[in-house]
């Protein structure tokens, strides 16, 4: 495939929805040169499903791969089971093999939405990670204690008296050398991972090779828009959710995290996104009509047009018939329904929000399920509590 050096379009790629980019003129430079480059993003599977969260780094990796270049996708089937330190107040926990395996089953799948697969370079680390012990140790001497512990998240660790594994050390060597193998000249990275993306730097130089650019990108904060999108914060919006739950969770977001939205997650032209934040600022446009297109725009993205159509009718249909209200009450509380609605005084006594798990009358509408009294609510999501109760968990 030819490579695309049109300055319009690489400015674009390189100024749009990006944090940071490290060594710009040099990637600059590269990609006016015609050369095919190597862009890595690696993906370890600590969890069975891909959310919008990562797809904002495989949206970028698709722009870089529409104009000519490699892009790599790293399976990290072994570094998931050392566990990402980045962002962590704890020590992750550890995954088996088989957890790992079971866990990446459907990576390609839901990759395969966004990426050109059959044009994609997949590698799984533990080609050159498994059972070589001679590679480790050599790693090792790629980077210093001082240098690891430096990093925020450790120091946090250390001025609070947790503990941090000699394995968690390893991880951003294991990631850099990953950019060794596949010969990386360009890392892309939400911004919690700029300590392991400039490692990969580091062990480069020490194994005498040419260092990556990087590329950084913004965190996406999930469906209770304060905590980065995860499936372990009950905050996501999945690849493979079905059309109806993906427009409703993107529907349950908060007004402020729109615009951004916009920007990482869909295919509206920035001229589009500017006068849809200029209208809202100025009260000509309603958050809710804004928040209906995005929903329209991501589900359009992972399902087509007509689906995307049917999610939307099916939603004013939905919220309509139940005559939800313009504004909701917010209800903090994590856990189970029955002591939340205790605590808020919304209800006296178990006995009445028993009756109402019994007959079915509390609904989670931004999943468009009943919700059974053994289930915990997800924060940002918005509840019917029997005929004329509607709560919003924050």
């Amino acid at each position: 495939m030819k490579v695309i050096t049109d300055e319009k379009k690489i400015d674009e790629i390189l100024n749009i929805g990006v944090d940071d980019i490290i060594e710009k003129k040099h990637l600059i430079d590269a990609m006016k040169s015609g050369r095919r480059l190597n862009i890595k993003f690696g993906i370890d599977p600590t969890m069975p499903d891909l959310h919008l969260g990562h797809s904002v780094p495989l949206r970028k990796l698709r722009a870089f791969q529409d104009l000519g270049h490699l892009a790599v996708l790293i399976i990290g089937d072994a570094t998931a089971m050392v566990g990402d330190p980045s962002g962590r107040s704890e020590t992750r926990k550890i995954l088996s093999r088989a957890e790992v395996k079971k866990n990446m089953k459907n990576y390609l799948a839901q990759a395969k939405k966004i990426l050109d697969i059959k044009n994609a370079k997949v590698v799984y680390n533990s080609k050159w990670l498994n059972n070589d012990m001679v590679t480790i140790l050599e790693l090792s001497k790629a980077g210093t204690i001082q240098q690891i512990l430096h990093r925020s998240d450790f120091k946090k660790r250390i001025e609070n008296n947790q503990d941090i594994t000699l394995l968690e050390t390893l991880y951003p060597l294991l990631q850099g050398y990953d950019s060794v193998m596949v010969k990386a000249d360009l890392e892309i990275g939400g911004t919690d991972q700029k300590f392991n993306l400039l490692t990969g730097r580091r062990v480069q130089r020490y194994f005498k090779m040419p260092e990556q650019d990087i590329l950084t990108l913004p965190l996406l904060e999930g469906t209770d828009g304060v905590k980065k999108m995860s499936k372990s914060y009950g905050n996501y919006i999945g690849l493979y959710e079905k059309p109806e739950i993906m427009y409703g969770k993107t529907m349950s977001l908060p007004d402020s995290l729109i615009v951004k939205y916009f920007n990482l997650c869909t295919s509206v032209s920035n001229e589009e996104i500017s006068e849809i934040k200029i209208g809202m600022e100025l009260g000509k446009l309603n958050p809710k009509e804004a928040k209906m297109r995005l929903a329209f725009e991501i589900v359009k993205v992972y399902h087509g047009e007509k689906k995307a159509k049917e999610a939307e009718e099916n939603f004013v249909k939905t919220f309509q018939k139940r005559e939800m209200p313009e504004v909701v009450e917010e209800i903090e509380g994590e856990g189970l329904m029955t002591p939340i609605l205790l605590r808020a005084k919304l209800f006296d006594s178990h006995s009445e929000v028993r009756r109402l798990f019994e007959a079915g009358a509390i609904t989670d509408l931004t999943d468009n399920k009943k919700l059974s009294s053994s289930e915990a609510v997800i924060k940002g999501h918005t509840y019917k509590i029997g005929k004329h109760k509607f709560i919003k968990i924050k």
